[in-house]
């Protein structure tokens, strides 16, 4: 299992609040499922994809 990279706190405490601690259950998620989360924005979700390409995974709209 990989760790969440650096995407400042209140993102890792949203993520981390859903149950989510690593970058393959991130892949499991849409990008819209994490930005309604209060603290995940934009920027968290781009390093995160950003991350999740760099491990060749994806969100999983992107998948469909």
């Amino acid at each position: 299992m990989t760790a969440l990279p650096r995407i400042g706190r209140p993102a890792t405490a949203a993520l981390a609040l859903i149950g989510i601690t690593t970058l393959e259950q991130v892949a499991a998620r849409s990008e819209r499922e994490l930005l309604e989360l209060h603290g995940v924005g934009p920027k968290a979700v781009r390093i995160l994809n950003a991350e999740l390409a760099a491990h060749g995974l994806q969100f999983a709209e992107a998948r469909k």
